[in-house]
C-alpha cells in the first residue's frame, strides 16, 4: 500500500466516524430546535443557527486533534491552510433552512481534497439515519451497500434536482426550470444541495444542478457521484478560487449531455 493509500484510508475511517459523531450532535439540536437563536446572515432566506456553529467546530476539533497538518475550510468559520496537501471542505449543517423549520432534509456534509479533487466525500442525514460514504478508486456506499448508478434513468424517465439561491437571477432560475421541463423532465428541490448531489449518487435523482455553489455545499456529493459511476463538472479547488462559488451540475452519465446544454444556456 502506497503512503498515499494509507493516507487515504486513515482520512476515509476518521470522517466516517466524524460524520456519525457531528451528525449525532446535529440531531440532538434539531430536536430541540425551538430553543435555538436563529440568525439571518445576508438576506432572510440565508439563516445560521448556533448547531452549525458547534457542529463545525467539533469537525474541526476531531481534524486538528487527529491531523493537524491537514487544511480545513468550513462554511461557518473559513479556510485555514495546512501543509499535507490534504484539505478538508466541510458544511456543518447543509439546508439550515429545512432544518430550522423543522423538516429532515439536512445534512452533515464532510469532503477531503487533495489535490484540487475531492477524494473522500461523506454526507450524513440524521433524520433518516443514513451515511452515505465514498473514496476515490473505492466506490460509494450507502450504510454500507455499494452504489452503482443505472444508466436506464434519463431526464425524461426520472426526477431532476434543481437548486437556487439568491445569489441568482429569479428569471435564471425559471429559465432552468423550463428547459428542463421542455426537455420532457421533472424536477425537485428539497433545500440542501450537498442531499440532492447524495441522491443523485444513490440513483434517486437522475442528477442535480445548481448555478451557484460553494465548494463545502457539493465536494462530498461529487465524490459520492463519481464513485457511484456519475460525472460531475469540474470545479476550480485550488487557491482562491476554491473560496469561490461555481456552477454544480452532476448525474448519471446518460443524463450528462441534457444538462449540460440546460446549463450552457
Amino acid at each position: 500500500m502506497s503512503m498515499h493509500e494509507a493516507g487515504l484510508d486513515r482520512r476515509f475511517e476518521l470522517a466516517k466516524s466524524i460524520a456519525e459523531e457531528a451528525g449525532a450532535l446535529a440531531l440532538d439540536y434539531f430536536n430541540k430546535r425551538d430553543t435555538l437563536v436563529i440568525e439571518t446572515k445576508r438576506d432572510p432566506q440565508d439563516v445560521v443557527s448556533i448547531a452549525d456553529r458547534n457542529v463545525e467546530i467539533l469537525i474541526r476539533e476531531r481534524v486538528a486533534a487527529e491531523l493537524p497538518e491537514d487544511g480545513f475550510l468550513g462554511e461557518e468559520f473559513g479556510h485555514m491552510e495546512g501543509a499535507s496537501g490534504y484539505i478538508w471542505v466541510v458544511d456543518p449543517i447543509d439546508g439550515t433552512a429545512p432544518f430550522v423549520n423543522g423538516m429532515s432534509t439536512w445534512c452533515v456534509s464532510i469532503a477531503v481534497l487533495h489535490g484540487g479533487m475531492p477524494v473522500i466525500g461523506m454526507i450524513h442525514a440524521p433524520c433518516d439515519g443514513e451515511l452515505y460514504a465514498s473514496a476515490a478508486g473505492k466506490g460509494a456506499s450507502l450504510n454500507g451497500k455499494k452504489l452503482n448508478l443505472d444508466p436506464s434513468r434519463t431526464i425524461q424517465n426520472a426526477i431532476t434536482g434543481i437548486g437556487c439561491n439568491t445569489y441568482v437571477e429569479p428569471e435564471r432560475v425559471g429559465q432552468i426550470i423550463a428547459a428542463l421541463l421542455r426537455m420532457g423532465g421533472n424536477f425537485i428541490r428539497n433545500g440542501s444541495g450537498a442531499l440532492m448531489l447524495a441522491y443523485v449518487a444513490a440513483g434517486r435523482l437522475v442528477g442535480y444542478y445548481e448555478p451557484h455553489m460553494h465548494a463545502w455545499d457539493c465536494m462530498a456529493g461529487y465524490c459520492l457521484v463519481k464513485e457511484a459511476g456519475g460525472d460531475y463538472l469540474s470545479f476550480p479547488a485550488e487557491g482562491e478560487a476554491l473560496l469561490e462559488a461555481h456552477p454544480v451540475l452532476a448525474s448519471n452519465p446518460t443524463a450528462f449531455a441534457d444538462l449540460l446544454a440546460i446549463h450552457g444556456r
